[in-house]
């Protein structure tokens, strides 16, 4: 295990958690305002809390960056908008602990792309669940309901295929190169 938390993964995973936690907390800025005038993209707009794992476990490949990475995201986050320090570090929570789990059932084995989506459809359904109960969800029309729902699955799938563009990206330029050498 200690391999696997290197200084060289642990400043990785630090880099990730600014970069993220600085759209995290841009889309927290936005999020009332798009919930008030466009609410149908409120999902697409809080998938972007997908970003730290995606982005960290696609370019290291290792047991626990997500949850690291979510935390240090959602600290940077905090530290923009500290009112919301309850909610970025339950997200972070949430949602890296996710991550790891699916992960860890494929017994951090399994990386390729569809992985990742299968993830971030599960992600998605999970956060749909009680956004269902606590939206006033009978204020549009059927349709409009179905499409709301389907945003906040349809939001982390496209912030992960985003994440794994950057992770490719990172990758190319020889980024977590010593991070995964160190560990194996």
């Amino acid at each position: 295990m200690a391999r696997t938390l290197s200084t060289s993964v642990l400043l990785t995973c630090a880099a990730i958690g600014v970069g993220t936690g600085a759209l995290s907390a841009a889309a927290g800025a936005v999020s009332a305002p798009v919930s008030a005038a466009v609410p149908i993209l409120y999902g697409l707009v809080l998938g972007v809390h997908v970003l730290p794992g995606v982005i960290a476990q696609a370019l290291l490949r290792l047991p626990w960056v997500a949850l690291i990475t979510h935390v240090l995201a959602a600290l940077v986050a905090s530290a923009v908008a500290p009112v919301w320090i309850g909610r970025y570090i339950g997200t972070a929570l949430l949602i890296g602990g996710l991550q790891e789990l699916i992960a860890a059932i494929g017994r951090y084995r399994v990386w390729d792309a569809w992985r990742f989506f299968v993830s971030a459809v599960i992600v998605g359904a999970i956060i749909a669940v009680p956004i269902w109960f606590a939206a006033d969800l009978d204020r549009f029309a059927v349709w409009a309901r179905v499409v709301y729902l389907a945003m906040f699955i349809v939001g982390p799938v496209v912030w992960t295929a985003a994440g794994l563009a950057i992770a490719a990206g990172l990758k190319r330029a020889g980024v977590g190169r010593a991070a995964r050498r160190g560990a194996k």
